[in-house]
């Protein structure tokens, strides 16, 4: 089993990107721009690797590979974006890696492409990419290339030995376990085995609902591969587990002004299997709460007057300080309730929300974080 963190190092200590991996910054798949770009480089890396795994590693400075880090992404609908524009899509795997440098919030995050031996090309037009494009690696660029000749094979020797000098051992298991259960004193870490080889990890902040327990600030780990499963310091979870699975199933909190409720938003099962080998499975739970169209109306316009005045450098009175907290779900709740352009007046939130209150700001991430696995759904 390949541990997904010294897989990185290895990656990164191959000199600079080439034909089987990239290295970026971030991404940013909410906006048109970001998601054509990351289609574009997943379709080049595909077709110039018909034989081996290629990989894009996002948290990394381009000028000296320092591991910079970027946010926890846990977006389980990623290969439906892939499938809904690339027309042979590979299968592609986004996993969240954490480093012992980094704060707990931020990872390194490992896209591993897997081959297909076909011609992956765009499905239809996104941004300024033409439907039926094909992109190809030339060193460490994405470039579009009209393409009828045979699929060369010329990496398939270097990434396999990258990968086995990464695979994961004893001392590396059980290092990572005692570091858990030492970073996370204060929040209950509790460790499991299953199939006499795996070992997830978690802990969270307890909380008992009316008989029901749920776990706040919830970490977890799957020690083997190094892979952070979940982290989150908003949502409610609920965590169970037998000996042959370990199920998460992620509530979000929403409603407006000040009148909250709990929702589930999603259900992740991880099955392990007696040959080695794991399955993780989602499957969305969410039901978008409905709400009075008038109340709606009357708080969306509230919004908009808000929005205004951060964008023309007013200041907000204390009230409207107050429902600043709440705009980004408030807007994620209208966009649900049938206001289309609801989403347009969130994405247009982010700079002013980051500038003017972080707490909004965070609000304003995991809203669109919501909002991405809804819509790939």
């Amino acid at each position: 089993m390949i541990n997904k963190r010294l897989l990185i190092k290895n990656l990164l200590a191959h000199n600079d990107e080439n034909s089987f991996y990239d290295k970026k910054r971030k991404i940013d798949i909410s906006q048109k721009e970001g998601k054509a770009k990351f289609l574009k480089h997943v379709c080049a890396l595909s077709n110039s690797n018909p034989k081996n795994n290629s990989y894009i590693v996002i948290g990394v400075e381009d000028a000296d590979n320092s591991i910079v880090g970027v946010d926890f992404f846990d977006d389980s609908k990623i290969q439906n974006l892939i499938n809904a524009y690339l027309t042979n899509p590979p299968i592609v795997q986004y996993e969240n890696i954490p480093f012992p440098h980094l704060p707990d919030y931020r990872v390194v995050g490992l896209v591993t492409i897997r081959p297909i031996d076909k011609i992956t090309s765009l499905k239809k037009n996104i941004w300024k990419y033409y439907g039926g494009s094909v992109f190809f690696r030339e060193g460490s660029i994405s470039i579009p290339k009209v393409f009828d000749i045979e699929i060369k094979d010329v990496n398939s020797k270097i990434v396999q030995a990258i990968e086995n000098h990464s695979q994961n051992n004893i001392e590396h298991t059980l290092d990572a376990v005692f570091d858990f259960m030492k970073d996370r004193k204060d929040y209950q870490p509790q460790y499991k085995v299953f199939k006499e080889y795996f070992v997830v990890c978690w802990s969270g902040q307890k909380k008992v609902v009316k008989d029901e327990i749920f776990f706040s600030r919830v970490d977890i780990k799957l020690i083997n591969e190094q892979v952070r499963l979940f982290y989150s310091t908003l949502d409610e979870v609920a965590i169970s587990y037998d000996e042959n699975s370990f199920k998460i199933i992620e509530y979000v909190s929403l409603g407006l002004q000040n009148s909250y409720k709990y929702y589930p938003l999603e259900e992740t099962i991880i099955q392990f299997e007696p040959n080695a080998n794991y399955q993780i499975q989602t499957k969305l739970l969410f039901q978008p709460p409905q709400f009075d169209k008038k109340v709606l109306h009357h708080i969306y316009n509230t919004n908009n007057k808000i929005l205004e005045k951060l964008k023309k450098g007013l200041t907000l009175n204390n009230n409207e300080k107050a429902d600043l907290k709440n705009l980004p779900a408030t807007y994620l709740i209208c966009y649900l309730n049938l206001f289309h352009e609801a989403i347009n007046k969130l994405y247009e939130a982010k700079p002013y929300l980051k500038n003017f209150d972080l707490n909004a700001y965070k609000h304003y991430k995991e809203s669109v974080r919501i909002l991405r696995k809804v819509k790939y759904s």
